[in-house]
């Protein structure tokens, strides 16, 4: 008997991903800053998302990557990394490698390459990734991000591989940015795992049903962001508004300087070690005078104490 599916609940991070002084991956910042993010207040990890640089990662560089973190100790259970690439064979690749591995599921962005293909092209890609990969642990989180892969899932997309794998499409990431789409994934899909991809609209997606939520600033916030979720879960309304205010806050001024050079810096300065400032061209890290700046906002304007620090 197949075991009931049960999506995590609560805030994950899409994990950043560190870099040694030559930009090859640094393990093992990798590891502690997840230990770190797990023990804090993150229910899961999603690695090699938007967040974490993923397509500036090769498939290899994932793959060693992602059996660091299991290998150190890193339950499986709470990881969904990112697998979706532009091709079917590369996507496969590192599904079946997260399969393998017992991860949770994989985030799969639709091959975003080719433009205003249509629905049944996105099906078939879909379908054949699945019939490629006959693992009972095989978990997809459809990945929707159409401001960054300009390839989307329409509704009705999502309705169609969800009832037509029911076992295998099981939720979904919605970086659309759109609360009416993220509505309606909420409302018309019945059984799909809903993530929105920022806090903004947490309280009014978990009212809905929503899982709940994977979020860049979860890598410098996560505590935060997870009492929102307990205050909600608790009843405790006014509380979650409250705290909701405050790390909406947080995420807008984050993301005003770009989540993953604004992040880097934080988490250089927080914890001393300046390989976390290295991000692959063709990104650049934050300039100094503006990272300094945001620091001083968080801590100050804020209210992130040393207490809530990253840990590395």
């Amino acid at each position: 008997m197949t075991a009931r599916f049960e999506p995590i609940s609560g805030v994950l991070a899409p994990i950043l991903t560190p870099f040694a002084d030559d930009l090859s991956v640094a393990h093992d910042l990798f590891i502690a800053h997840a230990r770190h993010l797990l023990s804090t207040g993150c229910a899961g990890l999603a690695p090699f998302g938007t967040t974490g640089e993923a397509l500036s990662v090769g498939i290899d560089e994932r793959i060693a990557a992602l059996d660091r973190l299991i290998d150190a100790g890193v339950d499986p259970q709470r990881l969904i990394p990112g697998t979706g690439l532009t091709n079917l064979p590369d996507t496969i690749t590192l599904t079946r490698h997260a399969a393998e591995r017992g991860c949770a599921g994989a985030l799969v962005l639709p091959p975003f390459y080719f433009k205003n293909v249509p629905d049944d092209g996105l099906f078939a890609y879909f379908a054949r990734l699945i019939e490629r990969i006959p693992s009972a642990n095989l978990r997809i989180y459809l990945y929707h991000i159409p401001p960054v892969s300009q390839v989307g899932f329409s509704i009705d997309l999502v309705r169609r591989l969800h009832a037509a794998f029911p076992a295998q499409v099981v939720g979904i990431k919605d970086s659309s940015g759109d609360w009416s789409n993220t509505r309606r994934l909420l409302t018309e899909v019945p059984g799909l795992a809903v993530y929105p991809g920022s806090e903004l609209p947490l309280l009014d997606a978990l009212s809905l049903g929503a899982a709940g939520c994977i979020t860049a600033t979860a890598n410098i916030n996560a505590a935060a962001l997870a009492e929102v979720v307990a205050a909600y879960q608790r009843g405790r309304e006014a509380d979650a508004r409250q705290r909701h205010e405050a790390v909406k806050a947080v995420r807008l001024l984050v993301q005003e300087h770009g989540p993953i050079p604004a992040q880097k810096y934080v988490l250089a300065a927080w914890s001393g070690d300046e390989r976390w400032r290295h991000i692959r061209p063709p990104l650049l890290p934050l300039a100094d005078a503006a990272g300094r700046r945001l620091v001083r906002a968080l801590e100050h304007e804020h209210g992130l104490a040393p207490s809530q620090r990253t840990a590395v």
